[in-house]
């Protein structure tokens, strides 16, 4: 059974950063995307950014320029780098990982909390 482990959140000032990780127990080249999705208190789970095996890399239109998704094979995780942050950036995050046999995986979450 694969497993997912995120970290990175907390409490951070509006316009601050944080960056989140996500590990793959098995090898990052068995998955060919690995997304992103945040889920604020009360509201559904939604795309934040997305990275496939190759690199191509996609963005929810709320954190395009803000947020940057990288790979680092070398180190197997996946990171999501958080910039300027808003308010409306807090949520719980979740790493979701699709293998190339459409397995689907998810992490536990992490918190991300943006103070006015």
């Amino acid at each position: 059974q694969v497993q997912l482990v995120e970290s990175g959140g907390g409490l951070v000032q509006a316009g601050g950063s944080l960056r989140l990780s996500c590990a793959p127990s098995g090898s990052i080249f068995m998955f060919k995307i690995i997304r992103w999705y945040r889920q604020a208190p009360g509201k559904q789970r939604d795309l934040v950014a997305g990275i496939t095996s190759g690199g191509v890399t996609n963005y929810a239109a709320s954190v395009k320029d803000r947020f940057t998704i990288s790979r680092d094979n070398a180190k197997n995780t996946v990171y999501l780098q958080m910039n300027s942050l808003k308010p409306e950036d807090t949520a719980d995050y979740y790493c979701n990982a699709e293998t190339h046999w459409s397995q689907d995986y998810w992490g536990q979450g992490t918190q991300v909390t943006v103070s006015s």
